[in-house]
């Protein structure tokens, strides 16, 4: 196999609206897709600005529960401001950790989805 990238990642939620009003509007990720799939589902794509892995927020998987997602990891070089913004928006948010691969965080979506945010350019592994 010559598996080059992860074009798209799949995180199961429970309200279309409300994980777009977490991840657009406090995490700002883009708005790539949200069309209709049938009579009651959506396709909706999100990502971080100039990702080339996206995000789709599904609600049809059953094997898929809302919440159950957890280690998504997101890079941001805005660490401190972003801890301060998530708390700001009342997400309880882990002290901050520092191991051999970084300063991280940890937090969840409104769905209980698991989310580390780490502290880009703090390791030694961030050129890999």
């Amino acid at each position: 196999m010559a598996i080059t990238r992860i074009q798209l990642l799949s995180v199961p939620v429970s309200s279309p609206d409300r994980a777009l009003e977490f991840y657009v509007e406090l995490l700002g990720f883009e708005l790539l897709r949200n069309d209709p799939m049938g009579p009651d589902m959506r396709w909706v794509q999100i990502a971080p600005k100039g990702s080339p892995t996206s995000v789709s927020l599904v609600t049809w998987f059953d094997s898929m529960a809302p919440g159950s997602m957890k280690g998504l990891m997101f890079e941001t070089d805005t660490f401190e401001e972003d801890i301060e913004r998530l708390k700001g928006a009342s997400v309880t948010v882990s002290d901050v950790q520092q191991e051999p691969w970084g300063r991280y965080v940890m937090f969840d979506d409104p769905d209980g989805n698991g989310i580390i945010l780490r502290a880009l350019g703090s390791e030694a592994w961030a050129e890999h």
